[in-house]
């Protein structure tokens, strides 16, 4: 068996290849020790040669010199060739040879039993185990052969000496004592060799990673720095350090003169107490320009030389922070205008709300609307409507105050957040300066153009303390506003919401009412004031509700206010008077003129007169027998171009276009010089106050004159009396409509209205309907 892969019996290793590796590592060492023995040989028998001369005479001296010769001849002769050898084996055989003529030689020197005779037999084969260098099945060959032939010719051919029992013992005892040093010298060779190449190793790995270290650290692209904890001296640096911070400047400075802040500095110091190492650190650091730059700094506590120091390693993150400021800017910025967009907004408005939470205070909304901005684009193009969303950011910010913010949360509304102490008062003097603001005109490409703007304000914790819920409470505002004649501020009151609330639910019961088609016209004749024949009808939308029964329009009026709403009455109303109107005229009928009421939101469709007309054609109705009454606000919305453009197509078809409720808005003179229009039709609260003959009287009066004039029809709404009929024949006013003939009819009555050829005889004709919508 082996132990540290040494045989046990011989000391050598069990790998042969390791064996030969070690033996072939002690080559120099063995070729050395080989010629010292020849030449120690040769020196030594040819001083012996000199003393056997006192064999002179005696037939031993035959024997002694020439074996004595031979034994100086072979030790020249091997040291000869052992200087020639290169390999161990060489050596080995070399040495072997020596041995075995050595051996045989001096067997017959000892033949001559002298004293020093049987100290040579004892002493040559201790020469063989201990002195030459030859593998353990050699050392122990040779010896045990050497001892052998000792004695055999320390016996020679006289008689046997009584103490041989005594040298066969000491022979034995000396070979296995021998035997044993030779084994205990391998292993400890060998365990040596072991130790000394595996120290070796070490070191050459560990020279191998210094060097790979050493390489590394210098090649490394980031600047890599070697500090003193104690003093801030650097130690150590890499080519990227050095660029990065300069040669000369590493060589004199400290970690003070470059990194910038010392709370940095403490910082650092105290997590590498804390933990020997900090990770992903930022700070700023100076360049070796003097350039101050935002770094990232991963460093760990490392001894050396008994102090302690720290190696950092350093990446410039300047333009990464740059991108991410870009890149946050971006996001947070609108592109246009450069002020804060919803994102941002919708930040600061939370961490305003979040202060008042804690420590009290005001945060006021001021969500701003400009008015006709798309007229703007589409008159003078969209350079001029980003040109006036441009102005009108600047203006803005012009008006604010430190603790004030604008931001532009897209097209044309912008929004204020002022976290300013103010009251109600106090929001409604900044909302009229705003809109100051926003109202002085500026030019472009020649134009002078002007920046009106509706304006919602809403304050936190008075209306709410939540930023959805205020923000609901502004546009809340800003819709009465913009329904309230736009270019003012209203401030949020519950109310509105309210009222919103009930819009919402009004316009989700009309959107079923419209899918179960339960929308229908109600129709209510106009009347020739001359003779009372039937000219036309006015068709008025209702709602069959399942339980409220029949709704006039008046009920139900916030619906009209959401475009898709107010467009599906609007093709439902259409749809019926077209049915109804096709069934008269195939009985007979003459219904004259049935005018249907089209909200404004309806005229944004450019396709609008194609399809009506294809409606019309579709049902076989004529389009004299059809007509479309407009309020005032058609003609002041955005879509007024739209409008009126849809009208023009409409009337050169040969439809009638009626203008409802004149007198109420805000329309001018001019409008009925630049809009398509039949019949002006005078408003119900005029008709009801003509018999007091007051103002009411004077409009009335000078609306059936300018009628005349500009030769249009005139028809009076909501006539009701006698006396307000008479009012109306005797100043010239053709036709009316009113309870006073008819309340509005559903479809399968109008036969019977037409049946009868005068209504002014019929008298008031009031029932339980509703009034007229």
């Amino acid at each position: 068996m082996a132990r540290d892969n040494l045989f046990r019996f011989g000391g050598e290793f069990l790998d042969s290849a390791r064996e030969t590796t070690f033996r072939q590592a002690r080559l120099a060492e063995t070729l050395r020790q080989c010629r010292l023995i020849f030449l120690v040989s040769a020196v030594l028998n040819t001083l012996f040669l000199a003393s056997d001369w006192r064999f002179h005479g005696t037939p031993h001296f035959f024997v002694a010199v020439p074996a004595r010769l031979v034994v100086v001849a072979a030790s020249l002769l091997c040291y000869a060739l052992v200087r020639r050898a290169t390999r161990i084996g060489q050596a080995q055989a070399v040495l072997i040879g020596w041995e075995v003529a050595t051996a045989l030689a001096v067997a017959l020197l000892v033949s001559s039993r002298s004293d020093l005779a049987l100290f040579v037999v004892l002493m040559l084969p201790s020469i063989f185990y201990l002195v030459a260098p030859t593998a353990f099945r050699w050392t122990m060959t040779l010896g045990l052969g050497c001892s052998a032939l000792m004695l055999a010719g320390y016996l020679g051919r006289g008689p046997l000496p009584t103490t041989l029992p005594g040298l066969v013992l000491v022979l034995v005892m000396l070979n296995f004592a021998l035997g044993l040093v030779v084994v205990h010298g391998n292993r400890l060779r060998r365990l040596e060799w072991t130790a000394t190449q595996a120290e070796r190793q070490a070191k050459d790995a560990l020279g191998s990673s210094q060097a790979m270290i050493e390489r590394l650290f210098m090649a490394v692209p980031i600047p890599l720095v070697v500090a003193s904890r104690e003093d801030g001296r650097f130690l150590r640096s890499n080519d990227a350090a050095k660029r990065y911070f300069g040669r000369e400047q590493l060589a004199v400075a400290r970690v003070s003169d470059i990194l910038f802040e010392e709370r940095d500095r403490r910082e650092i110091l105290h997590r590498l107490e804390r933990q020997d190492q900090i990770a992903g650190y930022e700070a700023q650091m100076r360049d070796g320009a003097g350039a101050l730059r935002d770094v990232m700094i991963t460093a760990t506590g490392v001894p050396i030389d008994g102090g302690l120091a720290v190696v950092a390693g350093i990446v410039d993150i300047t333009d990464r922070k740059a991108a991410e400021a870009r890149t946050r800017r971006q996001a947070t910025h609108d592109t246009l205008t450069g002020l804060p967009n919803r994102l941002l907004f919708q930040e600061r408005l939370q961490q305003a709300l979040d202060v008042i939470a804690n420590a009290g205070g005001t945060v006021s909304l001021f969500l701003i609307d400009l008015d006709d901005f798309k007229s703007v684009n589409d008159t003078l193009g969209h350079d001029a409507g980003d040109e006036l969303l441009f102005q009108a950011a600047a203006r803005l910010a012009g008006a604010l105050g430190p603790a004030d913010m604008v931001a532009r949360l897209g097209g044309d509304e912008f929004v204020v957040l002022s976290q300013q102490p103010l009251d109600v008062a106090g929001a409604r003097l900044k909302a009229e300066a705003l809109l100051d603001a926003l109202r002085e005109p500026f030019e472009h490409a020649g134009q002078m153009i002007s920046a009106r703007a509706s304006l919602g304000i809403a304050l936190a914790p008075e209306h709410d303390s939540d930023g959805g819920e205020l923000m609901k409470d502004a546009d809340l505002a800003l819709y009465r506003a913009k329904a309230n004649g736009r270019n003012i501020a209203v401030v949020y009151e519950p109310s509105m919401r309210a009222a919103m609330t009930r819009r919402v639910a009004i316009c989700r019961d009309l959107a079923a009412a419209l899918r179960d088609d339960r929308i229908l016209p109600f129709y209510q004749p106009q009347v020739a004031l001359a003779d009372g024949r039937i000219v036309g009808f006015e068709a008025l939308a209702r709602w069959r509700h399942p339980q409220r029964g029949i709704i006039p329009a008046a009920a139900f009026q916030e619906g009209f206010q959401d475009v898709e709403i107010a467009a599906g009455i609007g093709d439902a109303i259409v749809g019926a008077v077209l049915r109804d109107l096709r069934q008269w005229l195939d009985a007979g009928l003459e219904p004259g003129i049935v005018s249907v009421n089209l909200s404004a939101g309806i005229f944004r469709d450019p396709h609008l007169p194609e399809r009506l007309l294809g409606r019309l054609a579709a049902a076989g109705v004529p389009a004299r027998h059809f007509g479309i009454e407009v309020t005032e606000s058609v003609l002041l919305t955005r879509s007024a171009g739209e409008a009126e453009r849809t009208l023009r197509a409409l009337r050169a078809a040969g439809l009638s276009v009626s203008l409802d409720d004149f007198g109420t808005g805000y329309a001018s003179l001019t409008h009925l010089k630049r809009f398509p229009v039949d019949t002006i039709k005078i408003d119900r609260g005029f008709v009801g106050h003509v018999e007091e003959e007051g103002d009411d009287a004077a409009i009335v009066r000078a609306m059936i004159g300018l009628a005349a004039d500009l030769g249009l029809g005139i028809v009076a709404e909501g006539v009701e009396t006698p006396g307000q009929e008479a009012f109306l024949r005797r100043h010239g006013c053709e036709l009316a409509q009113g309870y006073r003939y008819a309340k509005p009819a559903p479809a399968g009555r109008v036969p019977l209205l037409l049946r009868q050829p005068d209504l002014l005889a019929a008298g008031s004709a009031m029932r339980d309907d509703s009034a007229a919508a």
